[in-house]
């Protein structure tokens, strides 16, 4: 009888890693930033039907990069969970931090006991009543989880725009502002990204209630062009 061929722990863990690095690596980038009235999301996505960025609840989005029907999946889960929890409790009880907790588990636990992990990074992101209340969630493929406080990048070639945005960053500013910084570390000093081409949201505390809000390519237009 033949032994079974061993592989340590470490290394199965590396390999997945890779793994679902390698995949996230292929999509589109994805940009969070705070502006003055709240937080703006950016996504190099030139689909009209397709969404990376999706309400939740009414403070709250959410916001992907990967394999599309793997983040979808989880956008559908966070949705319904939020609505569970606003219906047996409060609307004021739903609140980014605990809904990136569950997406951590549910991550972190694919990512350890199933053969393939998911080829995703997700995003939740509220917008508080005050600036210093906002909050950002950057969650990773094996659970990982990060509390941004100025801006995030998400997805592939991450390292190189996050420099480019930390060298423009500025607080307090406009929304027009925002997308166009977003836009430009998006793009980096190669090629030009148009309207088009991006898909852009915000969670606004001037929007009532629901506070995320989509850009039409007029609106994301102008923005560029100012």
């Amino acid at each position: 009888m033949s032994q079974p061929f061993y592989v340590s722990p470490e290394q199965v863990m590396k390999d997945r890693a890779d793994y679902a690095r390698k995949g996230i690596a292929r999509g589109r980038a994805l940009v969070a930033v705070r502006f003055d009235d709240g937080i703006a999301l950016v996504a190099e996505n030139p689909s009209s039907t397709l969404r990376k960025i999706s309400e939740i609840y009414d403070r709250i989005a959410f916001a992907g990069v990967g394999k599309y029907n793997e983040f979808d999946q989880l956008r559908v889960a966070g949705v319904r969970a939020a609505d569970l929890k606003g219906f047996q409790y409060s609307r004021d009880d739903v609140d980014a931090r605990s809904l990136a907790n569950n997406y951590a588990q549910i991550l972190g636990q694919i990512f350890t006991h199933e053969m393939k992990p998911m080829e995703v990074e997700i995003l939740v992101a509220e917008v508080g009543v005050t600036p210093d209340t906002d909050q950002l969630f950057h969650v990773l493929y094996d659970g990982t989880v990060f509390d941004e406080r100025r801006y995030t990048v998400l997805g592939g070639d991450a390292e190189a725009i996050g420099a480019r945005m930390k060298e423009t960053f500025a607080d307090d500013q406009q929304l027009g502002a925002a997308v166009k910084e977003a836009t430009k570390a998006l793009s980096g000093p190669d090629r030009t990204l148009a309207a088009g081409d991006l898909e852009v949201a915000v969670l606004s505390r001037s929007n009532g209630r629901r506070c995320f809000r989509r850009l039409g390519d007029d609106a994301v237009a102008e923005a560029l062009a100012d």
